[in-house]
């Protein structure tokens, strides 16, 4: 799959193995998210909630990434950093705000299906598909 313009910077399986890099680690995992995906794509589809301690806050820090949601058309796509390092995934299917599905998967299947969308969302946005070439780029 190649965005609009038939450029071969936008391939699934190029998506799929950028976002699968760096899942190892939940720290830089949550990172890549944010930055790579968050800073670039329209305000309200990446939605980062942070826990923040005392010290963040009297430090002006912005705490740790606990929930990573994206919203891409009808699929929702939550990953919840949990306290240990540990992950877990969902994906939902949700219209005008009601959700119709809702299923727990692997971070494996997650980047899978997150791949699929923003590939499919890129087709219709083109920030969307510079956000991709980024992101299996590299800075």
């Amino acid at each position: 799959m190649t965005d609009p313009a038939g450029d071969p910077g936008v391939d699934l399986d190029l998506v799929t193995a950028a976002l699968r890099a760096d899942s190892a680690d939940v720290a830089i995992y949550t990172q890549v998210l944010t930055e790579s995906l968050g800073d670039s794509l329209p305000a309200g589809v990446v939605v980062v909630d942070r826990e923040r301690s005392m010290s963040d806050r009297m430090k002006g820090r912005p705490g740790r990434v606990a929930r990573v949601t994206v919203r891409l058309g009808e699929d929702v796509l939550t990953l919840s950093a949990g306290g240990s390092g540990e992950f877990s995934a969902e994906i939902c299917h949700e219209v005008r705000g009601v959700v119709l599905s809702r299923q727990p998967v692997g971070v494996e299947q997650w980047a899978e299906k997150l791949a699929q969308a923003l590939v499919v969302y890129s087709q219709q946005n083109a920030h969307a598909a510079e956000a991709l070439r980024k992101l299996v780029a590299g800075p």
